[in-house]
């Protein structure tokens, strides 16, 4: 854990400058664009210690996979991840070593998600450390493909504020080459394209309840639905459910946010469908408790919970933000240390940091 500890603390360090330092912003909703060096310094950070490691989730098995599978173009046509195959045969003219693979993709992913915080976030340096802390980063480095398709559709944000949906349909459809359960996000576009804390908003977290109640039938039902497709082995899985105790900690900003909705929307117009995306985060992790597989869907939207946890901090008098601004960061660093000492023991391995 040393060299992600450390990791930590050059992304939070170097943020915080990148604010410190920046920048009037002559456009978008931000007051302030942070330092574009500093930024740099962040992105270099966060991808050399994902790009570099040998182990930490399924990396063996994508690392074996390149090695010794076929990536020809029949090999990448008969595959059910076709952008995905085609990544890995371009990369194999450079390189056979399948640290190329993990270092490719860190690279976007972390390069994706960094430069859409820049845009978005208020606080630049809250937003990369609750990246760390919650353990986002952490599963980057697991469901690589997942995460890489989820920083792709992140990174088109723009178009969901501009309502641009053919753009965002094409960014989506893109994604799904890397993972197909992407394909979500294209119904989702309409429903989160609405006012936060309307009467869908409760829809939702009845729905959510009601499934987590009744969620052998839904199961039974969600299994039958996907029988035929790659995704039928989810129903074999039994790892057992989420831990409530992140479904308390992805709730918490929407809690903030709900309690300071007009203010919000005063400072961050486009906030709507950053809860609305936020919310559909923790719908996903609550019926995750039953049943661990349907966090990977949470995946797509907690990448929100970055953006929306650093305008919440606005939404108090000025006396108080300092307060709110580390009590964010002291809880947490020790959720931080739950999860992945305590409960994970996340051990870091890496052929190159010795």
């Amino acid at each position: 854990m040393t060299i992600l500890w450390i990791n930590l603390a050059i992304v939070f360090i170097f943020s915080f400058f990148a604010r410190y330092f920046s920048m009037p912003a002559m456009n978008g909703p931000l007051f302030i664009k942070p330092n574009r060096l500093m930024v740099f310094v962040v992105i270099l950070s966060l991808v050399l210690v994902s790009g570099l490691r040998k182990n930490i989730g399924d990396t063996f098995f994508y690392m074996h996979s390149y090695v010794q599978d076929d990536f020809s173009w029949e090999g990448v046509k008969s595959r059910k991840d076709v952008g995905f195959g085609i990544l890995q045969m371009f990369l194999k003219i450079f390189s056979n070593d399948p640290q190329i693979l993990i270092f490719t993709t860190a690279l976007i992913t972390n390069t994706l998600i960094v430069v859409t915080l820049y845009k978005y976030a208020r606080i630049f340096e809250l937003s990369l450390y609750v990246y760390i802390t919650s353990g986002q980063y952490l599963v980057s480095m697991n469901g690589i493909r997942q995460f890489l398709a989820a920083a792709i559709i992140f990174a088109a944000t723009k178009y969901i504020f501009e309502g641009n949906w053919k753009r965002y349909f094409l960014v989506v459809l893109f994604a799904m080459t890397i993972h197909q359960s992407a394909f979500i996000l294209i119904p989702i576009y309409f429903l989160i394209r609405s006012k936060a804390w309307s009467k869908t908003t409760f829809m939702l977290l009845s729905l959510a309840i009601l499934i987590v109640i009744g969620f052998n039938q839904f199961t039974a039902a969600l299994f039958t639905a996907i029988e035929s497709t790659q995704y039928s082995n989810y129903q074999t899985f039994s790892e057992g459910g989420a831990n409530v105790l992140r479904v308390g900690v992805d709730a918490v900003p929407l809690v903030l946010a709900y309690l300071g909705r007009e203010r919000l929307r005063e400072l961050f117009p486009k906030s709507d469908y950053v809860v609305n995306l936020s919310l559909l985060g923790v719908v996903f992790m609550l019926i995750a408790t039953q049943n661990w597989i349907f966090a990977r869907f949470s995946i797509y939207f907690g990448l929100y919970q970055l953006i929306l946890i650093s305008w919440v901090v606005k939404l108090f008098i000025k006396e108080s933000q300092k307060l709110v601004y580390y009590a964010i960061l002291v809880c947490y660093f020790i959720f931080c240390y739950y999860e992945q000492v305590i409960t994970l023991n996340v051990i870091y391995k890496s052929n190159f940091w010795g």
